[in-house]
C-alpha cells in the first residue's frame, strides 16, 4: 500500500519586481500553511519523504507545515515539480525509492489538480466533484494506492481517501 499526500503551496504574494519563481507567501498562506499542518499530523498524515517544489512559495509552505510534526522528514527540492504537467509530477512520484510508504508532493496548479484527478479511481462523489470544481491554494489531497512500488503508481488505481482545504478544517477560505 502506498500513500500519496498533494499539498497545493498555500496563498503567495504578488511583490512588484518579484519573479514568479521568488514570490513569497502572503499572510493568509503564513496562516494556513500551519493550520494544515496541524491537520496533518493530528490526522497522522505523517509522509516519510516530502518533495518539494523549488518555488519560494512552495518552500516557505512546507517549512510552516513540517513545524507541526514532532520528528523530522526527509525532504528533497525538485525542481521538475515547479510549474509541471501532470505527467512531469508522475515521473517524479514513479521514480520514488520503494521503501516510501506515503510521500507528499508540495506544488503547483494545474499539475496538482490535474494529476489528482487522473490518479483517482474511485473515491467520495462529494470530495471529487469539489476537487473538479477547485483545488485552492493550500489544498491537500490524499490517494491510496494497492500497488508495491512508486513505479506501479499510474492512472485511474487510486483511491480519494480524502479532500481537506483550509476553509473544511476551519482556517481561512481560500477566495482567488
Amino acid at each position: 500500500m502506498r500513500r500519496l499526500i498533494l499539498l497545493r503551496h498555500a496563498k503567495s504574494d504578488w511583490p512588484d519586481g518579484i519573479d514568479d519563481h521568488e514570490r513569497p507567501l502572503a499572510k493568509r498562506g503564513r496562516q494556513n500553511s500551519p493550520l494544515m499542518g496541524t491537520y496533518m499530523a493530528k490526522e497522522r498524515l505523517r509522509p516519510n519523504l516530502a518533495i518539494v517544489s523549488t518555488a519560494r512559495r512552495a518552500r516557505e509552505t512546507w517549512k510552516l507545515v513540517r513545524a507541526a510534526f514532532k520528528r523530522d522528514i526527509s525532504q528533497r527540492k525538485e525542481s521538475r515539480i515547479y510549474d509541471a504537467s501532470a505527467k512531469a509530477i508522475l515521473d517524479v512520484i514513479n521514480t520514488t525509492a520503494p521503501d516510501v510508504k506515503a510521500l507528499l508532493l508540495v506544488g503547483h496548479n494545474p499539475g496538482l489538480q490535474d494529476l489528482a484527478l487522473r490518479l483517482i479511481g474511485k473515491g467520495s462523489p462529494s470530495d471529487l466533484s469539489r476537487l473538479h470544481r477547485k483545488f485552492p491554494t493550500a489544498g491537500l489531497v490524499v490517494i491510496e494506492f494497492d500497488v508495491k512500488r512508486w513505479s506501479d503508481v499510474s492512472e485511474g488505481l487510486g483511491q480519494l481517501e480524502r479532500f481537506e482545504t483550509p476553509k473544511s478544517i476551519g482556517g481561512l477560505a481560500d477566495v482567488e
